[in-house]
């Protein structure tokens, strides 16, 4: 009986030891594979970010542009310190070229609180570099750029970081397309840093307000002049004749961000915007120092409104856009901030005796002199646009944009004294100027997301200066002492464009 027992261990024993070694000699079972899961919870092009309950999108586009007539993509002919477009010679570009990539980043996760989302758009350029007269081989170089649009995070109705501002039209200023330079109406298309909050009524109805630093869009606030801020009238005179400033621009600190807010009614019939904004004007100093003393802070403001009706009786799809502002001291939100804050552009002359003409413009929200206070300045201005779509395949459209600058009594005085070191006998010195423009276009789309447009605009400066004036040297546009005849100024442009949506 003990020796079967022994025999019945010893084979259990061995039998375990076999099967031990047979799964020992088996392969490991790999880990599942997470496969990339589609998320429909926020339209198309969304998926899961694997191992987690986050949902992206990856967006974005890549453009090619050529410009002719214009200066820099996309607008009008002007010159500025760093542009030659509207100095009308050698160093003037008589076309661009814009390569670019934009790339856009959308994430959103369901929380017990509501969607959290965070979106960037990062944009990368390639363009034309401007010639200067004290730069000629710049030509030999292109001129890379980057920017961040959009860096913000969106939660239970609050948006932080950078992001178009809620005063803005949903088109920003492009009401069917266009320039970046149509006045009439605000535009932070290249973003500002904000916090806002958006309360959904229902139906379509929404309410905004947003606290917004104006310092961080582009091409920043408008002017704030210090006319007594260079050394002599004299030098004032050159500064106007050469980058068309009236004084020097003496924004002090920031102290307050812009307050801005906006209702909305958003259906399927289209929408309708109505839009409020208030500026702080706070000035450095009368001098270069302290003591010199400061002008007290003054409030600009902005009203603005917006209306889009959208598949109007003459097609399917087809769209009109329209708005108008006012600014007192926020002039940004008319002369929008892709406008140049100061420009001039030079033409031929009829008149005898003097080597060509020009047109002065610059864009303020306020002037001040030595001891005085910050007089602000006053905008109006409409814009809008009409698409019709032919087909599927072609769309076309036409726009425009029209807005008045005026300065106060007190500021034309302080600008016109300085003035007169250049002004020859007859002329007369108004700073204000009336700015518009209008176009058309047409874009040929041949498979989805890729279309060719071309783009037509005239834009005009009606500037209020007159006379002649005997000018400095611009050696920048390589511009002669002489004497200049003070008159309005013209610009056609055309752009065409080739660009892959993703």
């Amino acid at each position: 009986m003990k020796l079967v027992k022994s025999l019945l261990l010893g084979s259990a024993a061995g039998l375990i030891a076999v099967g031990g070694a047979q799964a020992a000699d088996l392969p490991v079972k790999a880990k599942a594979v997470e496969y990339v899961k589609i998320c429909s919870l926020y339209g198309a092009g969304f998926y899961y970010i694997p191992g987690t309950d986050t949902c992206i999108k990856l967006g974005g586009y890549v453009r090619a542009d050529t410009i002719f007539g214009g200066s820099g993509d996309y607008a009008f002919n002007y010159s500025t310190t760093a542009a030659n477009g509207g100095s009308n010679n050698r160093l003037t570009n008589y076309y661009y070229t814009r390569a670019r990539m934009d790339l856009n980043v959308d994430t959103r996760t369901a929380t017990e609180y509501g969607v959290v989302r965070t979106y960037a758009d990062m944009i990368f350029s390639y363009d034309t570099l401007n010639v200067t007269g004290s730069s000629p081989s710049a030509f030999s170089a292109g001129q890379p750029s980057l920017g961040l649009y959009h860096a913000f995070i969106q939660f239970a109705g609050f948006t932080m970081g950078r992001t178009v501002s809620i005063f803005d039209a949903p088109w920003q200023s492009y009401p069917a397309g266009g320039p970046d330079t149509i006045p009439g109406g605000s535009n932070h298309v290249t973003g500002i840093n904000q916090f806002a909050y958006t309360a959904d009524f229902g139906q379509g109805i929404t309410g905004s307000i947003a606290l917004e630093e104006p310092t961080t869009q582009s091409n920043g606030q408008g002017n704030l002049w210090n006319t007594s801020g260079f050394a002599s009238p004299l030098a004032a005179a050159t500064a106007l004749i050469t980058g068309s400033s009236y004084g020097s621009s003496d924004w002090g600190g920031t102290r307050s961000p812009d307050i801005v807010g906006a209702v909305r009614v958003d259906q399927a019939w289209g929408l309708a915007q109505f839009s409020v904004g208030a500026h702080n004007l706070h000035a450095a100093y009368y001098g270069a120092t302290e003591p010199t003393g400061h002008p007290s802070d003054k409030w600009g403001w902005a009203v603005q409104g917006s209306l889009s009706i959208k598949n109007i009786p003459t097609g399917a799809g087809d769209s009109l856009n329209l708005q108008a502002v006012y600014t007192d001291g926020m002039s940004k939100e008319n002369f929008q901030v892709l406008f140049p804050a100061t420009f001039f552009m030079f033409s031929g002359t009829g008149v005898p005796g003097a080597y060509q003409s020009v047109g002065l413009a610059g864009v303020a929200d306020g002037v001040f002199g030595a001891g005085g206070s910050i007089e602000t300045v006053k905008t109006w201005g409409v814009r809008g646009g009409y698409t019709h779509n032919w087909s599927p395949y072609w769309v076309s459209a036409v726009y425009g944009g029209y807005a008045q600058l005026k300065y106060g009594d007190a500021s034309k005085t302080l600008i016109c004294a300085n003035f007169a070191a250049i002004a020859n006998a007859g002329a007369t010195c108004n700073p204000d100027f009336n700015f518009g423009v209008v176009g058309v276009n047409t874009v040929w789309t041949p498979v989805k997301n890729l279309a060719f447009t071309a783009d037509l605009s005239y834009s005009r400066l009606d500037q209020k200066f007159s006379g002649t004036i005997t000018a400095p040297a611009v050696a920048t546009a390589a511009k002669p002492a002489a004497v200049y005849e003070l008159k309005d100024q013209n610009s056609l442009t055309l752009m065409l464009r080739a660009q892959r949506t993703f």
